[in-house]
């Protein structure tokens, strides 16, 4: 708001009566610099009451903005285990879209996870894994970029023509997981929204959780996929001491190789990495 270049210019009605806590009842004498008068009519001294007024008064010169609240972190997985007797088993649930698990009869954690989207759906039953290979990359699915890294068509195949001016990108799978033969497994992933499907038929984990996953579980563990709700997940309250526990908070780099936000609104890609989220 720029300052007025005299008394004359201030209006008191340009300000709220209600935000006006000082009033002048007398002429004041003010030093001022000439050619101003050293002495001012009321007339001048209320001008004056109001420019102090608005130059002080936040309504008229200062706008704070609209209050920004940051967004509720999202748990994302919770682990416990305390290593002992048994063996890790694990169960899916489609319907929460939450993997539970435990080692014997003992609960040791849980964590979201995101399956196959519609028309890729992840099929129920009983599974075991086949196979465990911590870098490995799709060779069904990935996306074209093109030469400055900008990513299109997240649905791409390998099998498809890779349109002039792109390559393919196979996605990459990391601390893979196989359940199946025709490529379906367990392994990182962004998780766009938790409790939603979103892959193309694959169940991802939370990439700073999965590491852990992985080396708990040996080939031959089995896991179970199902319709039924999941009897662990984010309402359960507390956990042992010990526990480590997984959130996120929106509007943080996308680092492949530590901890950070595993669901977003959008994704930004740099040379076919996923590299910021929000």
């Amino acid at each position: 708001m720029p300052l007025p270049t005299a008394l004359s210019d201030i209006q008191c009605k340009d300000l709220d009566p209600k935000r006006i806590h000082v009033y002048m009842a007398a002429p004041l004498e003010v030093t001022l610099p000439a050619p101003m008068p050293k002495v001012l009519s009321i007339h001048q001294l209320t001008g004056l009451s109001c420019l102090a007024l608005a130059l002080v008064s936040t309504s008229c010169t200062v706008s704070s903005g609209p209050v920004i609240r940051p967004r509720h972190e999202r748990k994302l997985y919770q682990w416990h285990d305390d290593g002992g007797a048994g063996k890790v088993t694990v169960r899916i649930s489609l319907t929460d879209q939450i993997a539970a698990f435990k080692r014997g009869d003992r609960e040791i954690g849980w964590c979201y996870v995101a399956t196959g989207k519609e028309g890729h759906d992840t099929r129920p039953g009983s599974y075991t894994i086949t196979e465990k290979i911590a870098d490995k990359h799709s060779n069904i699915y990935g996306w074209f970029e093109d030469e400055f890294g900008n990513g299109t068509d997240g649905d791409a195949k390998a099998s498809q023509q890779v349109p002039e001016g792109m390559v393919y990108v196979p996605a990459p799978m990391p601390y893979w997981m196989r359940l199946t033969s025709y490529g379906v497994g367990m392994h990182g992933g962004i998780i766009p929204e938790p409790g939603q499907p979103a892959s193309h038929g694959c169940i991802r984990l939370p990439k700073d959780f999965v590491p852990t996953l992985f080396e708990s579980v040996d080939v031959g563990t089995p896991v179970a996929i199902t319709n039924e709700p999941s009897e662990q997940g984010p309402m359960q309250q507390g956990g042992p001491p010990s526990e480590m526990v997984g959130s996120q908070s929106p509007g943080t780099p996308w680092n492949p190789g530590s901890s950070g936000p595993q669901s977003a609104e959008s994704v930004t890609y740099r040379n076919g990495i996923p590299v910021f989220v929000r």
